[in-house]
């Protein structure tokens, strides 16, 4: 039998791709199945997105790039951040990267080793504790809580560092809850880093333009106390329906640039360059289909939130930002994750059990309400029928 090292025992995986192959598996079979699993847009690329990749390969784009990304595609990542925080960064601190992991990633391996502790919120993308565990390090909860609207505490979050605490991972608007923290407990959390000042930060805010009900997006980069130690994540693949150009972005701090920089060359080289002009595209040309896409979210998102709070034992508050919705199925006499299998293999819909998210996921399902209004209603209606019709002494 042949030996591997043991840190790849100890690698996860995000569940959703498993939910996604089966739903595939199960409507190759002639299943009629409705996804609301998969985290990602429904919607196209937009079309002068998809016209910019092709003139650069027609053009002769078709060699290698700067590890870092190309200067023109960082420049276009720093337009952007003023655009959407008021807050000027240098394109030397920008890293074009192949999708939102690799920071993860690069960020995690960075700090995480045996003997340290890395705080991430539970529940949350499963990919934060996976790569923890992976690095020997000790995965510390952050616990995000329904009361609280599924916005992180400051308090909690400054309760659990100690002098083992190298690193903190941060993640508004928020996968898979759709809490947005305000503003008011960034404040309250910067003020009580300062007590803290060798802990890294690591803030996900890949769903910085997805927000409802008048909420803003709090960006850390505001703050010019932490930025020496704040890695900032976010990319294309949310906000333009790019998940699968894989195109990421993130702002580092001096000390950490050149570090990540020497990862790229190690693991993936650079981004490819037509990807990369289309990404220019996204950012700097028209945003007509952003707003589309989050008017259809907007709508779906009340469509979601009022159908599943009149199913029999489900409770489900209104999700501020991304596009998902936690629903609390505590009250239904099942398991989540029993449920989520059920209602796939029953039902024919897909969703995702709240503890492929965390410890804390117990008694919730994620839904991603990224699929037409037509879907997500005939979606409803089965899950319905199928707790109307089956006990929670089935469970």
């Amino acid at each position: 039998m042949l030996h591997t090292v043991s840190a790849f025992d100890r690698i996860g995986e995000e569940n959703a791709f498993a939910v996604l192959a089966r739903a595939t598996a199960l409507a190759a079979k002639g299943k009629d199945v409705i996804n609301l699993g998969i985290g990602q847009p429904d919607f196209r690329t937009p079309d002068h997105i998809v016209e910019a990749a092709i003139k650069a390969l027609r053009d002769g784009h078709h060699g290698y790039t700067p590890a870092t990304g190309l200067l023109a595609t960082r420049e276009a990542v720093v337009r952007r951040t003023l655009a959407m925080t008021g807050v000027e960064v240098s394109p030397e601190n920008v890293m074009i990267l192949p999708g939102g992991k690799p920071t993860m990633y690069g960020a995690i391996v960075m700090f995480g080793e045996p003997g340290a502790e890395i705080l991430y919120p539970d529940p949350g993308f499963p990919i934060y504790r996976s790569m923890i565990e992976f690095t020997g390090a000790t995965p510390v909860p952050v616990p995000i809580r329904e009361e609280n609207g599924f916005a992180f505490s400051a308090d909690e979050v400054l309760a659990l560092i100690t002098p083992r605490t190298r690193l903190l991972i941060l993640n508004s608007p928020a996968n898979p809850t759709g809490g947005v923290t305000p503003k008011a407990e960034i404040d309250k959390l910067v003020a009580g880093l300062a007590a803290h000042p060798d802990v890294a930060i690591l803030s996900d805010e890949i769903y910085d333009v997805m927000t409802y009900d008048g909420e803003t997006h709090q960006s850390l980069l505001a703050y010019p106390e932490i930025r020496d130690r704040l890695i900032v994540l976010n990319g294309w693949s949310k906000t333009w329906a790019m998940t699968g150009w894989r195109m990421g972005w993130s702002i580092w701090p001096d000390g950490l640039y050149d570090k990540i920089r020497k990862l790229a060359v190690n693991c993936w080289s650079c981004v490819n360059a037509p990807a990369q002009y289309g990404g220019i595209a996204a950012i700097d040309g028209p945003q007509d289909e952003v707003e589309k896409m989050m008017r259809a979210f907007d709508r779906r998102r009340g469509i979601v939130v009022e159908g599943l709070n009149s199913l029999p034992g489900v409770s489900c508050i209104r999700p501020k930002g991304a596009f998902y919705a936690f629903p609390n199925v505590s009250q239904t006499g099942w398991k989540a994750k029993k449920l989520a299998n059920a209602l796939l293999d029953d039902k024919g819909v897909a969703l995702i059990g709240g503890p492929d998210f965390g410890i804390l996921g117990e008694g919730y399902l994620r839904l991603s309400y990224a699929n037409s209004e037509e879907n997500i209603l005939r979606a409803i209606e089965r899950m319905d029928a199928f707790l109307r019709d089956t006990g929670p002494d089935a469970a």
